[in-house]
């Protein structure tokens, strides 16, 4: 079986589009960047590394420093599917920072969106 083409994708090429959405809506880099550290563990020196590198999907979260416990709560649809039922862990990170990405774009808190 063929891994799905967003394993292979670099961080780098998607990050600037997670940016661009969110800054559609009002909301910054930084929020978004805040994401990406709650979601990985990284830190911002970590992140720039792993960008700068080109790191695809599949090892950015493969090798991420920390996931964070309580993303298994975020529940709802991406892409026509409920990321809480999604098999494939790989695939079920991913969906969970595109869910976080979409839910800053609509506006809601950051405290809603790390369940803090």
């Amino acid at each position: 079986m063929t891994k799905p083409r967003i394993y292979t994708m670099t961080v780098a090429s998607v990050y600037p589009l997670y940016v661009a959405k969110a800054e559609r809506k009002g909301r910054t880099q930084a929020e978004v960047d805040e994401i990406f550290y709650w979601l990985t563990g990284h830190t911002e020196a970590s992140l720039q590394k792993e960008l700068a590198n080109e790191t695809d999907f599949e090892t950015f979260f493969a090798t991420a420093p920390a996931l964070n416990p309580n993303r298994k709560l975020i529940t709802g649809v991406v892409c026509g599917v409920r990321v809480e039922e999604i098999e494939d862990k790989t695939m079920q990170e991913i969906r969970y920072l595109d869910k976080l990405i979409d839910e800053l774009a609509k506006g809601k808190a950051m405290e809603k969106i790390l369940h803090s």
